[in-house]
């Protein structure tokens, strides 16, 4: 993605041909995406990708090798020119949190505002308090509250300045996953409701899932895919973007047409035409919910291995040496390890890559 972006009026967030690093060396390259005002962004990828490479760029903390990031239309880095991290209006909300210990709830919160008198910072902080559910707690100091809470006191006073963009890094890895998941919700909610964007740093594509309207998928410094959700699962641009978002593994097949595919699982129709000729060696992606039970169905591959999830199970099964597959069936349907199932495939998004 190495374009320039077009810029339409309504974007609050451009970086055009970035390239950053540390020393003289550049970790992310060519990287390109563009966020609305009131969207919630999120850079998704493995350890060593370059997502928190990027977000420091972002922050202002790390000077540019090469393109530029704009700020509501108005330059805030260019090599050999970064404006700096206070001057961005760039909120950021860190992974440990950084609360002050000796400061209680209500004056970390207020920290940031310096400019405003006591009365107005005490109604603002105690506003803030409330969007995220902790005004009664005002009094309070860190040690005295829980990760989720700690973690929504950080948001307030990221909050505070009225920053024009709020950074989160990594901000939900240190809680349990249950809680995890629900605030993720709150915070995007929260945003929401204030109508301030975000950028989201995780290597978690659940959270950035159900958190972000855009994701950007990375790879060794490079964007993979820029996109909503729905097509990164759906229509991913590349294999490495088809295998690192959602559960699913590849089976081997052979082209019949532009949209059929012929395989140990059977004959695969799906909903977009391949340009490969007839015979054309290909490794089709099966997903869990491509896979249903049909007790008429003559494939019966055997059950190797299962994960028992509550109202679901993961099975794996196996076709032959090359073949295996993941499916996701309701727990009431119980098979052993070394039983053999009726299944078919039920894939409307069908992905496929040519074989290498």
């Amino acid at each position: 993605m190495t374009e320039s972006l077009v810029r339409p009026a309504d974007w609050l967030l451009e970086v055009n041909n970035l390239s950053c690093g540390y020393g003289d060396g550049s970790v992310v390259m060519n990287v390109n995406f563009a966020l609305s005002h009131g969207d919630i962004g999120c850079l998704l990828g493995p350890s060593g990708c370059g997502k928190s490479t990027i977000l420091r760029a972002l922050a202002g903390f790390l000077p540019i090798n090469t393109g530029e990031i704009r700020l509501q239309s108005s330059s805030i880095s260019l090599p050999g020119r970064t404006l700096a991290p206070e001057k961005r209006r760039i909120g950021m909300v860190f992974q440990d949190y950084a609360l002050f210990p000796h400061l209680t709830i209500a004056e970390n919160v207020g920290f940031g505002l310096r400019n405003e008198d006591r009365k107005a910072k005490r109604q603002k902080v105690m506003e803030l308090l409330k969007v995220v559910h902790l005004q009664d707690l005002a009094e309070n100091y860190p040690h005295e509250l829980s990760g989720g809470q700690q973690q929504r006191v950080a948001l307030a006073r990221a909050l505070a300045p009225e920053p024009t963009l709020i950074l989160l890094d990594e901000p939900f890895s240190n809680l349990d996953a249950d809680l995890r998941r629900r605030l993720s919700l709150d915070v995007r909610e929260i945003l929401k409701t204030l109508g301030i964007s975000a950028i989201l740093v995780t290597h978690d594509q659940q959270e950035a899932f159900a958190m972000c309207d855009q994701v950007a998928v990375l790879k060794d410094g490079g964007i993979q895919q820029w996109d909503v959700p729905y097509n990164l699962y759906h229509e991913p641009a590349n294999r490495f973007v088809a295998g690192f978002v959602g559960q699913g593994g590849f089976i081997p097949g052979k082209t019949l047409g532009p949209d059929t595919i012929e395989s140990e699982l059977g004959v695969i129709r799906g909903n977009r035409a391949y340009k490969w000729q007839a015979g054309t060696l290909v490794d089709v992606l099966i997903r869990p919910d491509d896979i249903v039970y049909d007790a008429d169905s003559d494939l019966k591959p055997k059950v190797v291995e299962k994960t028992f999830a509550g109202t679901s199970t993961l099975y794996r099964f196996r076709c032959s040496e090359d073949t295996e597959f993941e499916a996701l069936f309701r727990s009431h349907l119980d098979f052993h390890l070394g039983e053999h199932v009726p299944v078919r495939v039920e894939a409307d998004h069908l992905i496929a890559f040519e074989r290498t």
